[in-house]
């Protein structure tokens, strides 16, 4: 389902909680400026407006004011004027932005863990087996992010995962395999024959 319009409802519990929140401003949302923060718009922050809801049954849900920031962005290259709606009064419109920008990265570690660590499904379903699972996982994905970067590997998330498993049961520094892969140091061909699929010492029962 696809939300055209935003809960304010919901907006107003974060904000009763103390928690920070930044969203994008929907073309749908009828939004009134009652004071402008800044004056002079400089070459990245257009405007930096508060406002209030419009409608007056949606002020209702909240009835506060929330801070409007309008600004150019780079997407995909690309310079694209964006609005951020967002509770926070005390942070620079720059850092509203990049927080916002950051949200990009956080959307694809979800999706790394939960695709490619395979945490979309549970093999038990009581709190203890959940929390050992998805603690195994984070730790797994701290271990190849470190050796991500003492490797200096260039390929994606899932290649290095991919890679690794292939060689799981192979005694060999994983530093090495890694720094050499793709490579004319490393014999790959030979790394990703059928019979690493079985562990060492057993064979395959026709």
């Amino acid at each position: 389902m696809i939300w055209r319009t935003i809960d304010y409802k919901h907006l107003c519990e974060l904000d009763e909680r103390g928690v920070f929140w930044v969203s994008r401003v929907k073309s749908s949302m009828k939004l009134r400026c009652v004071k402008r923060r800044i004056k002079t718009p400089n070459e990245h922050i257009l405007r930096d407006d508060l406002v209030l809801v419009e409608n007056r049954i949606k002020r209702m849900d909240y009835p506060k004011r929330m801070r409007r920031i309008t600004a150019r962005m780079e997407i995909d290259g690309k310079e694209v004027v964006m609005e951020f709606l967002t509770n926070n009064m005390q942070w620079a419109p720059a850092s509203i932005c990049d927080f916002y920008k950051s949200r990009w990265g956080i959307e694809e570690f979800f999706k790394q863990i939960k695709q490619t660590l395979k945490l979309g499904s549970f093999l038990g379903h009581s709190r203890n087996a959940i929390e050992w699972q998805v603690w195994t996982a984070l730790l797994t994905y701290l271990l190849l992010r470190f050796l991500h970067a003492c490797s200096e590997w260039l390929h994606s998330f899932t290649r290095l995962f991919t890679s690794l498993r292939a060689v799981l049961w192979q005694e060999r520094n994983l530093h090495d395999y890694l720094r050499s892969y793709g490579t004319a140091r490393g014999s790959f061909r030979m790394q990703w024959a059928a019979y690493q699929a079985f562990l060492p010492g057993f064979c395959a029962k026709a």
